[in-house]
């Protein structure tokens, strides 16, 4: 004996091991082939009725449904155990039926004794009913609402998952957050979609048992009159009892499963246990309370109603609703809770950067408040006439005061950094001569602010003359706001942020939300899309029309353009008609300065590097000659009253348009390819 040892593969058969589950499973298949005595009948029947209790108490307590992803497996056994049982009992109750109805175990005996109170014909009614219930209305309904999850879970997929990707894209979750839900949400499809499989196996257990039950009901007949030789009457007491018992002990743990099943799939996304969530909604209220306590008593009054049933349900309501009405009124008169002493601030707030911000000296914070103040107004203005202008909705602006200021003094600042100030002189107006030259009439000289030009601040009275003079007159919040406009448009590149542009996407139309799904970011980052929005922004070429942008970065990647300036180009020429659009003067055409060939071939021979990243190699004295003659060749169409675009090859147009930035930011630089071929143009000069 010391020398004998069990197989390995044998003491690794415990409780939730593979080996056990495969044991488990060979066994109810063995159970069709193999002949049951009737002791382990018992045992197996009183498993089933077990571990459908255990199901059905689990689905109670659950937290949401897939704390339960092992249900459909679970639904798949338990109905295998049930038909394997209904298998061994049927060919017991056949064989050995003539032998009394203790032939086929106590479990059996017990369901077609005391659970059909001795009753044949009360017995098969029993078992009618209870096989309606289970297949008409229980089975039927928990099949459908599976059947509509999982059509529902899989329509909803590709949502979630782009709200998924903009939350990770937001910084809202991090990568592990995101890959945690991804997961989850692979897992509630899969659960779906195989609950929907799984209600399947309840209904057609219902209709096996239907169909085992009256196989065994004439069987059993048959063979205890042809082949036992017992009468009519006697065989069909011994064998009708035998089967609706075995019919009772087989649809009780199937009606009981399926109950399981409705409450899981019936539970949908919601969080909490049944009895919680049940609870919290019927209970939550007085007024149902009250007039279900209400209703009761009515019915306990009607002629020939019970009493004391009625009353007693009315006080437990009405008992419920008043304890519900007393604690709705202390939490209404409850005093208000203290508010938290003021603490110092966390250090993190520190880090919080406006990316807009407008500093007043004490001077000028009457400009910002009082009843109706302009200045806010105008600020709003400018927000949403840039947003229908550029496509893309700026931050907001700050307002704040600044004691360290001139009480005169205003800044305008981007991400904190100082990027424009001026004087007001309220409540004075600034008078602007649109020729540049100063006006001339009475007032206190300055610099307007934003371009810099000769100005006056001029009392209110001075109005009108100024306004026959000529000039054009601002107030101060005006001049605020035409500063703020200007540096925004300079700056506007960088408060195109990361978020910014995934909200970009999130908002456009559900017609071109495929067109994202496929482009984002499958074939192009969103950092990549952001750049080459900011690309577009630098130049103050609008963003409004997104979807034709994405549709020229898909053409771009689907013809191998992979680099910034590649699909740049793809996308400018996509947009040729809104770009001449833009550069038309107020006669109706395009005044344009076309590169002549020699500066073409000098600019093209000057590039170096890959082809994804090249670069301007130019002799600084070439580089001083060409700003020259373009300074000339500008300032000549300047003298003419056209405001020109230059227009060369799309090869060079990037490095030609960073040259003219330097001194002349202001002039439009335009690709050949990118005018539209039904533009006016008319030749101002050539370079």
């Amino acid at each position: 004996m010391n020398g004998f040892a069990l197989p390995a593969w044998l003491t690794r058969a415990k409780p939730g091991s593979d080996v056990a589950l495969a044991l488990g499973v060979t066994m109810l298949l063995a159970v069709l082939v193999v002949p049951l005595p009737a002791m382990l009948l018992d045992i197996g029947l009183a498993l089933s009725i077990t571990m459908a209790v255990l199901i059905l108490m689990v689905s109670l307590f659950l937290e949401r449904p897939l704390d339960f992803t092992s249900f459909p497996q679970v639904l798949l056994l338990t109905t295998l155990l049930r038909l394997s049982l209904n298998v061994a009992t049927t060919r017991i109750i056949l064989t050995h039926g003539h032998e009394g109805q203790q032939a086929a175990g106590h479990v059996v005996q017990a369901f077609g004794g005391f659970l059909m109170g001795g009753d044949v014909v009360v017995g098969l009614i029993v078992f009618a009913i209870l096989l309606v219930i289970n297949f008409m209305v229980i089975t039927k309904g928990s099949g459908r609402i599976a059947e509509v999850a999982a059509r529902f879970s899989l329509d909803a997929m590709p949502g979630k998952q782009m709200a998924i990707d903009a939350d990770l894209s937001a910084g809202l979750i991090d990568e592990n957050a995101a890959r945690k839900r991804r997961s989850e949400l692979e897992q509630e499809s899969a659960f779906h979609g195989a609950m929907d499989g799984a209600a399947k196996f309840v209904r057609g257990d219902a209709i096996a048992g239907l169909i085992i039950t009256f196989i065994n009901l004439i069987g059993g007949l048959a063979i205890g009159i042809a082949r036992n030789g017992m009468s009519f009457a006697e065989a069909a007491t011994t064998f009708t009892a035998l089967t609706v018992g075995d019919g009772l002990v087989s649809q009780i743990p199937a009606l009981v499963i399926s109950v399981a099943a409705g409450i899981v799939v019936t539970k949908g996304n919601g969080e909490g246990t049944v009895d919680k969530a049940m609870l919290r909604q019927l209970g939550g209220g007085w007024k149902p309370l009250a007039l279900a306590a209400g209703m009761a008593v009515v019915l306990a009054l009607l002629p020939g109603m019970p009493l004391l049933p009625f009353l007693a349900l009315a006080g437990i309501a009405g008992g419920a609703a008043w304890y519900k009405r007393k604690e709705e009124r202390l939490v209404m008169h409850a005093p208000p809770a203290p508010l938290p002493e003021p603490g110092e601030p966390p250090i993190s707030d520190t880090l919080r950067m406006d990316l807009l911000r407008l500093e007043l000296g004490y001077g000028l914070l009457s400009l910002a408040a009082g009843d109706a103040p302009k200045l806010t107004e105008q600020i709003k203005a400018l927000r949403r006439s840039m947003a229908q202008e550029m496509g893309f909705v700026l931050p907001s602006v700050r307002i704040q005061d600044n004691m360290e200021l001139p009480p005169d003094t205003y800044v305008l600042r981007v991400k904190e950094i100082e990027a424009g100030r001026g004087t007001l002189r309220p409540p004075k107006l600034l008078a602007i001569d649109p020729s540049g030259n100063a006006p001339t009439m009475l007032g206190e000289r300055t610099t307007e602010p934003t371009f810099g030009l000769p100005a006056l601040w001029v009392d209110e009275a001075l109005r009108e003359e100024a306004l026959a003079r000529g000039c054009t007159v601002v107030d101060c919040p005006g001049v605020v706001a035409t500063h703020l406009t200007e540096l925004v448009r300079e700056n506007m590149s960088e408060l195109l942020s990361f978020a910014e542009t995934q909200k970009l996407l999130d908002e456009l139309g559900a017609e071109q939300q495929k067109l994202v799904t496929d482009l984002v970011p499958q074939q192009v980052t969103l950092g990549g899309l952001q750049r080459l929005l900011q690309s577009l922004l630098a130049e103050r070429v609008s963003i409004r029309d997104l979807p034709t942008i994405l549709e020229g970065v898909q053409e771009a990647v689907a013809g191998g353009q992979r680099s910034l300036p590649a699909m740049l180009a793809v996308v400018r020429t996509r947009l040729a008609r809104q770009l001449s659009e833009a550069a038309k003067g107020p006669a109706g055409y395009v005044p344009i300065i076309a590169l002549s060939s020699d500066w073409e071939l000098a600019f093209a021979e000057s590039l170096a590097g890959p082809p994804e990243d090249r670069q301007l190699a130019m002799a600084p004295s070439r580089l001083q000659e060409f700003m020259h003659r373009l300074r000339d060749t500008l300032d000549a169409a300047a003298n003419a009253g056209e405001s020109p675009v230059l227009v060369c090859s799309g090869g060079i147009r990037n490095h030609v348009r960073a040259i003219v930035e330097r001194f002349r930011p202001s002039t439009v630089v335009l690709a050949q390819q990118e005018i539209h071929a039904r533009a006016r143009i008319r030749s101002v000069g050539s370079l």
